[in-house]
């Protein structure tokens, strides 16, 4: 835990209940744990809250903007053959003049 080894748990729990003292020991503790689980349930929260927000967004963006790229590449595919062959026929008479 946290790499602290079972002596020097002892040693800082025998440092807490000499300087905190036995009464307050308690409160203390119950604090810490208060503490440590509230901070954990809001990291929870963040991440379900995140994880929601990654799937909302893979799930609602993702097929428009490949649709919408799609139609676009078609569009400039179709406007970029459009021009080619008009090149080309210009050319091929241009020749033949």
């Amino acid at each position: 835990m946290f790499g602290l080894g079972a002596g020097e748990i002892l040693l800082i729990l025998l440092f807490a209940l000499i300087f905190i003292g036995p009464k307050k020991l308690p409160e203390l503790a119950k604090g810490l744990g208060k503490g440590i689980r509230e901070f954990q349930k809001a990291k929870d929260d963040l991440f379900d809250d995140t994880k929601n927000l990654v799937n909302e967004t893979k799930s609602d963006s993702l097929p428009t903007g490949v649709n919408e790229a799609q139609e676009d590449l078609t569009h400039t595919v179709s406007e970029n053959k459009t021009e080619t062959l008009a090149q080309n026929e210009t050319q091929e008479v241009k020749k033949e003049s």
